[in-house]
């Protein structure tokens, strides 16, 4: 019998550990250029790389990996998030998004990314905790 409960205190062990070890703090990280002339994300995980790659190589000009706004000001007529037009490129393990004309000093941005949203881990699996949609990353950045 003592056998039997330390084989069962040691795989409750092994799962509470495994549960303990999340990625939660392994999101990509947004944030302007040192010049601030274009956005870099960074920090993406290798599988998630190796399918922005593959995904930028089938289809480099129509692919939408990242959406930046512009977010309408406390004093602004349009109160509607306006879309910044521009182009992606890889680079190394950072995806960079350079707009089509310069980001406005004084104004804020919301970025949106997909990349590297995981919809749950084996732990929240195994606990019930799975997601059913999807939410984009989120990053506000003031010029």
């Amino acid at each position: 019998m003592f056998k039997c409960f330390l084989k069962y205190q040691a795989a409750i062990a092994v799962v509470l550990f495994a549960l303990s070890c999340s990625n939660a703090n392994n999101r990509p990280i947004i944030k302007f250029s040192g010049d601030s002339s274009s956005i870099i994300i960074k920090n993406i995980d290798e599988a998630s790389l190796l399918k922005v790659k593959n995904a930028y190589q089938d289809n480099a000009d129509t692919l939408n990996l990242v959406s930046v706004l512009i977010k309408p000001g406390d004093l602004d007529s349009v109160q509607d998030e306006l879309e910044v037009p521009g182009k992606i490129k890889i680079l190394g393990d950072s995806l960079i998004f350079n707009p089509d004309q310069p980001f406005l000093k004084g104004k804020e941005y919301l970025v949106e990314s997909y990349i590297g949203i995981k919809f749950a881990t084996v732990g929240d699996l195994i606990i019930g905790n799975g997601k059913q949609n999807l939410k984009a990353q989120r990053q506000t950045l003031k010029r």
